[in-house]
């Protein structure tokens, strides 16, 4: 079923896809949301989350009441987040984009290209849920894949965009399956020899310290964090510490910030895509002085006046967009923001059967532990690229008993 829902969100070029046990599925098509007609029964938007996680995780799911994995379905890598909700078990799924993101496929403007160009600092992605932070990230992995030998170690919940290593030697690793956390991952990390270090995102005060450290210490360090605007998104970091250390840690943002970004999607009618529109500050010495006193409120200013120094507010970079000339459009095939191929109700006759016989047939009970997968479940097919090996360490020692004579 949930391969169908996935085929179907696909088709209709959608961003995400909503399974809600007693509700009707939803696709986010160009930011907007399409509703089905027919509501999911809670037996079956029980038994997909069950399908898609084994013994351990489905323990560890009862335990937390939430789940955070990927997965390739229908040939699309997804990034799945199962949750216990007021009516059951629901699923929120992110289809990532099937082509290798790089600033170009992105339509991003090049400059972004010089924060990666460090071989030391932090580089800082923001923005709200569903800008394409991630994304942006991993474009900006990719042009050091493609153009330097570095080695990249990326510390991911859970991985979404797996590269393929080119130039750079890349290790992925996922927080929960690969380390037990990110502090863990951090500090192991810094005895790795990286030369690059993405931090998947800054959520508690102790990944932020440690990731400020990594910055600190020669490596060029990407993560992400949700804000509004760049002066945001610094200030949320120092908000994340008790007041009386806040003075050092402004200090040591100052020191080793390489570059803000702050993005948000706007769809374009002319070219049918979503393209990303980029707020970018630059730590030119003013701006460096406003973080170590606290005064982020004059970081506006020094944006609004800084383009001389590679800053881009939200207005200018507007302005470029209307006179940019060439433009990627993927494929429809590719393209998670591409038109719909048909109207979405009139595409889910074959979902409504299979949901149909789903719900005539008895399902696991939230609690209890099932043996095996349902038989509809999704076929666990590996990642689109090379690494990681989807099920990680475990999947490799089965591999080598089975082939062992």
């Amino acid at each position: 079923m949930l391969e169908n829902f996935i085929a179907l969100a696909k088709d209709q070029g959608a961003s995400d896809l909503h399974i809600e046990a007693g509700l009707p599925a939803a696709l986010r098509i160009r930011g907007a949301l399409h509703v089905l007609s027919d509501p999911v029964a809670p037996k079956a938007s029980l038994e997909m989350a069950r399908a898609l996680l084994d013994e351990t995780e489905w323990d560890r799911f009862l335990e937390r009441r939430s789940f955070d994995l990927s997965r390739t379905i229908q040939g699309v890598r997804c990034r799945i987040n199962i949750m216990r909700t007021a009516r059951g078990v629901g699923l929120a799924v992110r289809l990532l984009a099937n082509f290798q993101a790089t600033v170009e496929k992105l339509n991003l403007h090049p400059d972004l290209r010089k924060l990666v160009a460090r071989d030391n600092g932090l580089v800082l992605l923001s923005g709200p849920t569903g800008c394409g932070k991630s994304s942006t990230m991993a474009a900006l992995i990719q042009e050091i894949n493609l153009n330097e030998s570095r080695h990249i170690v990326t510390l991911e919940s859970p991985i979404e965009y797996a590269f393929r290593p080119r130039r750079a030697f890349i290790r992925q690793r996922e927080v929960g399956r690969d380390t037990p956390s990110f502090e863990q991952a951090i500090i192991d990390s810094l005895r790795e020899d990286p030369d690059v270090l993405m931090v998947g995102e800054m959520r508690e005060s102790e990944v932020i310290r440690l990731t400020l450290n990594a910055a600190e210490t020669g490596h060029l360090v990407l993560s992400t964090l949700h804000s509004a605007t760049c002066a945001e998104a610094l200030q949320r970091i120092v908000a994340a510490f008790p007041p009386e250390i806040q003075a050092g840690v402004r200090a040591q943002l100052a020191d080793c910030l390489v570059g803000v970004v702050c993005q948000r999607l706007r769809y374009r009618p002319d070219l049918n895509i979503r393209i990303p529109e980029c707020e970018i500050l630059s730590p030119t010495t003013a701006v460096k002085s406003h973080i170590r006193s606290g005064d982020f409120f004059k970081i506006i200013s020094a944006l609004e006046t800084g383009a001389e120094h590679g800053m881009w507010t939200y207005l200018r970079y507007q302005t470029w967009m209307d006179n940019r000339k060439t433009w990627y459009v993927p494929s429809a095939a590719d393209a998670p923001d591409s038109e719909p191929t048909e109207p979405v109700d009139s595409a889910v006759t074959s979902v409504k059967k299979n949901l149909a016989r789903a719900a005539a047939k008895p399902g696991p009970a939230l609690g209890k532990s099932v043996s095996s997968p349902s038989p509809s479940a999704p076929h666990r097919s590996g990642p689109i690229e090379i690494e990681p090996i989807e099920g990680g360490l475990s999947e490799v020692l089965k591999k080598l008993e089975k082939d062992a004579p």
